[in-house]
């Protein structure tokens, strides 16, 4: 490629705070004071190993260092499939900066907390139009909380029915943690495979469908980028037998504004605010997981609940067939602001982000056809899944390019997922990123496959220009150092 956004360069080494750190060197000061330590404070002084004693410039300039050995989303594109690291638009970050919202106490009065949860009650009149359901709890705070949370409704409607049941669907093409969410419940996840052309099959989803089975976690579109295009047809045939239909909607970056999760059958399903609605996530969270649900759901959404009466908003526990509280506060707050601001700041036009996301994926498959194998020739969705069939004969493995990658200035995309793909190479470019940045990823990719046929000796050094090498992933996985 001409020039790639990979370069050698300045890269500070730093050490520990520890090792820094030299007794008496302080960087700020306290007034004096004027009177004499308590008996408590004397009491709560620390023992043994302190916080080392640092100058303002050594504490700045050692977290400035450690930021530039960082690939954020501010930085550089992120191809990950499957996780949506779209740009967060400043704004959102301002608006969730606002005192009222940061400095807001989980416990304050309803009376001092109106303009939160007046923001957290529209939020869910804005998710429930959105996905076309009819209730929103926001109560969850992570994509997989959302699931657990879906798990316990289903659970909770089968048992407030009188017909407990004991097994759940889920498709090989559904995200790794739905079987893990099933499971937590109670439920004996049951697999499903996927046909020829990497969906569904309704002939097959009805073989497996019986009366003890309570429903379906279906991802969709799923892990390979496609639209589950027979989901009518299969919730017709779940709903037969009296089952329910969960959908997780951690690619819902690909239809917002374009479908109704409601209108094709669906009876609940969760959101990722941190994906979909902005604030990329990373680090660990914080995150935020809602679940939509039909009207008969509702009453067992979780408590308290965000309500309404005499213009007035209030936390509400009056709600006797909920499955309980799920966390003790909302720590989680700011992302639900960002999501607010995001969603009112695009409006009509969060319809055209789903349409560029797919327009992007879809020229990034066109793009690297031929560079790497498709698995899937077909047109998809918000992303797009190759393998390294193609390099195999050249002993070069999706490992090795993804490491190689990095050297060209590219965060790597996601790897060996989803499972039914051997070798997967899942990308997602979002519809944040410019013909120009694709134009770019394509030509590193382009430069990647070259080398792998020509010169592989450089893929398996890789990378070589980053501040950290290559792993040694077994030796990782077997002795982890878990000092700090």
């Amino acid at each position: 490629m001409k020039e790639p956004l990979g370069a050698t360069g300045l890269v500070f080494n730093e050490s520990l705070l520890w090792e820094k750190g030299r007794k008496g060197r302080t960087g700020f000061s306290l007034p004096r004071r004027d009177v004499d330590p308590s008996p408590l404070e004397k009491g709560l002084i620390r023992k043994g190993p302190d916080f080392p004693d640092l100058s303002e410039l050594d504490a700045v300039r050692h977290f400035t260092r450690l930021s530039q050995w960082n690939f954020g989303v501010d930085s550089g594109m992120y191809p990950l499939g499957s996780c949506t690291m779209k740009y967060n638009p400043k704004t959102n970050e301002r608006q969730a900066s606002l005192p009222g919202f940061a400095a807001a106490h989980p416990l304050l009065p309803a009376d001092l907390s109106q303009g939160v949860l007046q923001m957290m009650f529209d939020l869910e009149r804005y998710l429930s139009e959105i996905t076309g359901l009819s209730a929103v709890s926001l109560q969850p705070a992570a994509g997989a909380h959302g699931e657990l949370t879906g798990m316990m409704i289903v659970r909770a409607f089968h048992q407030n029915a009188g017909k407990p049941r004991s097994k759940i669907l889920i498709p090989d093409t559904a995200h790794g943690t739905n079987p893990a969410s099933a499971a937590l419940c109670g439920f004996t996840p049951v697999p499903v495979k996927s046909d020829e052309r990497g969906v569904l099959s309704p002939e097959y989803a009805a073989s497996v469908m019986d009366e003890d089975t309570a429903g379906i976690m279906v991802t969709n579109p799923n892990t390979l980028g496609l639209f589950e295009e027979h989901i009518k047809e299969i919730a017709h045939i779940i709903h037969g037998k009296g089952g329910l239909v969960y959908v997780d909607g951690a690619n819902m970056n690909a239809v917002m504004g374009i479908v109704s999760m409601g209108d094709m059958g669906v009876d609940l399903m969760h959101l990722n605010l941190h994906k979909t609605f902005s604030t990329p996530h990373g680090g660990g969270g914080p995150g935020s997981g809602p679940v939509c649900v039909r009207k008969d759901l509702e009453p067992f959404l979780p408590v308290p609940r965000v309500v309404k009466e005499d213009e007035k908003y209030f936390l509400c526990w009056d709600f006797p067939k909920s499955i309980g509280k799920l966390q003790a506060f909302y720590g989680n707050v700011g992302v639900l602001v960002r999501a607010y601001s995001y969603i009112l700041s695009m409006g009509k036009e969060l319809k055209r982000a789903s349409q560029l996301a797919v327009l992007n994926a879809n020229y990034l498959r066109i793009k690297l056809t031929g560079i790497f194998h498709l698995p899937y020739d077909r047109p998809c969705m918000h992303e797009c899944v190759f393998s390294d069939k193609m390099q195999e004969q050249d002993k070069v493995t999706t490992l090795d390019m993804a490491k190689r990658l990095m050297d060209y200035g590219f965060h790597p995309p996601t790897i060996y997922f989803p499972l039914v793909v051997h070798g997967a190479i899942m990308i997602e470019p979002t519809e944040s990123e410019s013909k120009e940045t694709l134009d770019l990823f394509v030509e590193a990719c382009k430069a990647v496959a070259e080398e792998a046929k020509n010169d592989s000796a450089l893929l398996f050094d890789a990378p070589t220009k980053p501040k950290a090498r290559r792993m040694n992933e077994t030796e990782a996985a077997r002795r982890p150092c878990l000092a700090g």
